[in-house]
């Protein structure tokens, strides 16, 4: 039985109301949603904060399932929303408390505090492309959906997942080039 199959079978007994069943699923798609939204919020802390809430929402749309149906595109497009709807949020929060720094006083803040944690080339190129096109790259590349799929999950139509992952690629491959010029440019000086 391939995987797919097993997810859409433990489904359907979790559907059923069987804990055992639901065990097994958390435990076998607990990993991919991780890293999914790990790469989706560059923040291991927000990504944890965010699996919760899918387990939650998944637990919640668990009757609006069609057996039958891939669950995989099903519970990543959950997590999609959820990410989506927290980043919503975040947004909203910061435009009230830049609203309040307005009127704040301005107090110096040290160096030290706004260092940049290192990361590898590909992470940092990654996180510069915008978040439609991260996507779509890692649905596609890492998680091998195809781009009606990653439509389906989305919410876009196929033609629009295609150009978002060949517009990334693109990008990617134009920030990788500039930044291994400029590691050359700094270990010749």
């Amino acid at each position: 039985m391939d995987d797919e199959a097993h997810l859409i079978e433990l489904m359907v007994q979790y559907q059923a109301g069987r804990e055992e069943a639901f065990e097994e699923f958390y435990s076998l798609v607990k990993p991919r949603l991780h890293r999914y939204l790990i790469v989706k919020s560059l923040d291991r802390q927000l990504a944890e904060e965010l699996l919760q809430e899918t387990f939650l929402q998944i637990h919640r749309s668990r009757r609006t399932y069609f057996p039958g149906r891939p669950v995989t595109p099903w519970i990543f497009s959950i997590a999609h929303h959820v990410y989506l709807n927290d980043r919503r949020s975040r947004i909203k929060r910061r435009t009230r408390e830049e609203a309040i720094e307005d009127h704040a006083i301005d107090l110096p803040v040290p160096s030290n505090i706004e260092a940049a944690v290192e990361t590898d080339s590909l992470r940092e190129a990654m996180a510069k492309l915008p978040p439609e096109q991260r996507e779509s790259i890692l649905l596609h590349h890492y998680w091998g959906f195809s781009f009606r799929e990653i439509g389906r999950a989305v919410g876009i139509r196929t033609i629009t997942a295609k150009l978002r992952a060949h517009r990334g690629l693109l990008k990617l491959r134009e920030y990788l080039k500039l930044n291994k010029v400029t590691e050359n440019r700094r270990n010749n000086n």
